[in-house]
């Protein structure tokens, strides 16, 4: 099969951006977007339509993943260390996971969700996938326990409070310190302090999660091997009581990328080096 123009160009433009460090930049061609308005979206529920709402929504995309699941579209291999979840399942945790495919969140979620009550996975997402997007994915963007990430002060102050209540209620919130989407990218990239300054202004931990990938004899429609996930749920770090958010933020975000580094260095079997002609960092400070 013919490998997709799309994905070769993604390929190319990876190669480009981690040549230069640009870690943090998208690779997809997403189309244009605009901002979240102030009320825009109901991050916490408070009315009965978003409640029924939701309920149908992860229905429907529970469908959709196990489907994809039984065709072989999507992978899960393995999954270590759900001790580790579960050590810290009674109350709210900030999630962090590498993200290199559009399905990643399920494969954490398909991990965790034996061992949750009545608890659920939420997953912050960027603002156009909220606001954008049409068809099944803007549907399952809008409704399946998804906090957008707003631009604006105002609505970025509504998903703050909403990260504190959901945290407080004892809820999961999946967050990808890497930021941008690289499609099947091995490495763990510096991360951004966000994920791990919410966890230290809630006083919950962090629990790191990285995804390993291996490729399989099936091709998809792309022209790629499919790849098999193994995922690594690692132990959760803690903010320390007697540091500032900022000091807590920095030191957590470091720890969690050395976690993933050696995991990385484990599984691949590989010393993690960089194309990047200038020092990389864990974290973006």
């Amino acid at each position: 099969m013919e490998q997709s123009k799309e994905r070769l160009e993604v390929l190319e433009k990876m190669a480009e951006y981690e040549k230069n460090g640009w870690f943090y930049k998208d690779l997809e061609n997403d189309p244009p977007t605009r901002p979240l308005d102030p009320g825009e979206c109901d991050y916490t529920q408070k009315k009965l339509s978003s409640k029924i709402g939701t309920k149908i929504a992860n229905a429907v995309g529970k469908n959709f993943f196990e489907k994809c699941i039984k065709r072989g579209e999507l992978v899960i291999k393995e999954i270590k260390g759900i001790e580790n979840f579960i050590a810290v399942k009674d109350g709210g945790v900030v999630i962090t996971a590498n993200h290199f495919n559009p399905f990643d969140n399920y494969a954490v979620y398909k991990a965790i969700e034996p061992h949750m009550k009545r608890q659920n996975l939420y997953k912050v997402i960027r603002e156009g996938n909220y606001t954008t997007y049409g068809g099944l994915y803007g549907y399952l963007f809008r409704n399946c326990n998804t906090l957008p990430i707003a631009s604006s002060v105002a609505v970025f102050k509504e998903f703050s409070s909403a990260v504190s209540v959901l945290l407080k209620k004892g809820e999961k919130i999946l967050i990808y310190p890497e930021q941008g989407m690289w499609w099947n990218y091995r490495k763990p990239r510096p991360l951004k302090t966000g994920a791990f300054r919410f966890a230290s202004q809630n006083n919950v931990p962090v629990l790191p999660v990285f995804i390993t990938l291996e490729d399989t004899d099936k091709i998809g429609d792309d022209g790629f091997a499919v790849q098999a996930y193994t995922v690594n749920i690692l132990p959760a770090i803690y903010p320390k009581a007697d540091a500032t958010v900022r000091e807590n933020s920095v030191e957590m975000a470091k720890k969690n990328y050395e976690m993933w580094k050696e995991v990385y260095e484990s599984f691949y079997g590989e010393k993690l080096e960089y194309t990047t002609e200038s020092e990389v960092k864990p974290c973006y400070t």
